[in-house]
């Protein structure tokens, strides 16, 4: 495969993960949040299992198996719950917005533990991307603290999952980077994620799942969405351009806000695109911060 072909197929996994949320709020409406969340991953790992070559777990450093498997499933639980127990739709796609925060927690992250280097522009950078969140979740009032708490005392376990998620994950990546030397666990992930949710939802007395062929397409959409998606970032990142990859990628809450819009059926004010835009905005300004230290 060519450098050009892999870029694209690279990007592919851009649009593939964009689509998650609104994908994974219409399987948690058919089969529930936990069990929504567990046919998914599910559905997932048998795609990663088909794309991917089958982990050998023996190749695995200890401490990267650990860490890495702790962190990936907590922040994909994390991740697939705020988006299930999310109330209404717009709720899901603002608990969506919150997750990707990720991108500059990772930055600011990198700065304090791996000793990357950045310029002063990290903290304007930083201040911007809460600022598009606090924007998101004031609603009409935009940039309003007050208006903000109130959303959030709405559904504040939405809302919680996906802010401890974003710093998850963002410890994910700064941990992986360190330990992984190389070795790729996704698929094995994948699969802890779903026994876990399996486990969840047989323990804490969850009702039962009821099928429907509507709820069978948005799985299978979902479900196709993270298990090719990990895969085509992987073609991408190992043979495509990884610097074009790498600022496509921190354009995703625009694209992943306008699909959910489109399958969920959610009309989105101004002044929530405001901030999606802000929260882009400061992402791209942490990473530049970076580049031009």
């Amino acid at each position: 495969m060519n450098r050009q072909t892999a870029t694209w197929v690279g990007l592919s996994a851009i649009v593939l993960w964009s689509a998650n949320v609104g994908l994974l709020r219409q399987v948690a409406v058919h089969f529930g949040a936990v069990g929504g969340a567990a046919l998914t991953y599910s559905v997932a790992t048998v795609f990663l299992l088909i794309t991917l070559a089958r982990p050998s777990i023996k190749a695995f450093s200890k401490t990267y198996l650990i860490w890495g498997s702790l962190l990936f499933v907590a922040y994909e639980v994390c991740f697939s719950l705020a988006i299930g127990y999310a109330n209404t739709a717009e709720q899901a796609i603002e608990v969506g917005m919150v997750n990707y925060l990720w991108p500059t927690f990772t930055i600011v992250a990198a700065i304090l533990f791996n000793h990357q280097k950045s310029n002063l522009w990290i903290i304007p950078g930083f201040i911007v991307s809460c600022a598009g969140i606090v924007w998101i979740l004031g609603g009409e009032a935009g940039i309003s603290v007050s208006m903000m708490l109130d959303n959030i005392s709405d559904n504040p376990l939405s809302y919680g999952l996906a802010f401890v998620g974003a710093v998850i994950w963002a410890a994910y990546c700064i941990v992986t980077a360190r330990l992984a030397k190389g070795q790729n666990g996704i698929t094995l992930f994948f699969l802890l994620v779903a026994i876990t949710l399996w486990l969840q939802y047989g323990l804490t007395g969850q009702s039962s799942i009821a099928f429907s062929w509507m709820g069978a397409g948005y799985l299978l959409m979902a479900g196709a969405a993270m298990g090719f998606g990990y895969a085509a970032w992987n073609v991408g990142i190992l043979h495509g351009n990884v610097t074009l990859l790498a600022t496509a990628s921190y354009f995703v809450p625009v694209l992943s806000a306008v699909l959910a819009a489109i399958l969920l059926s959610a009309p989105l004010s101004f002044s929530f695109w405001m901030g999606v835009v802000l929260v882009c905005l400061g992402s791209i300004i942490c990473l530049w911060s970076t580049r031009h230290a």
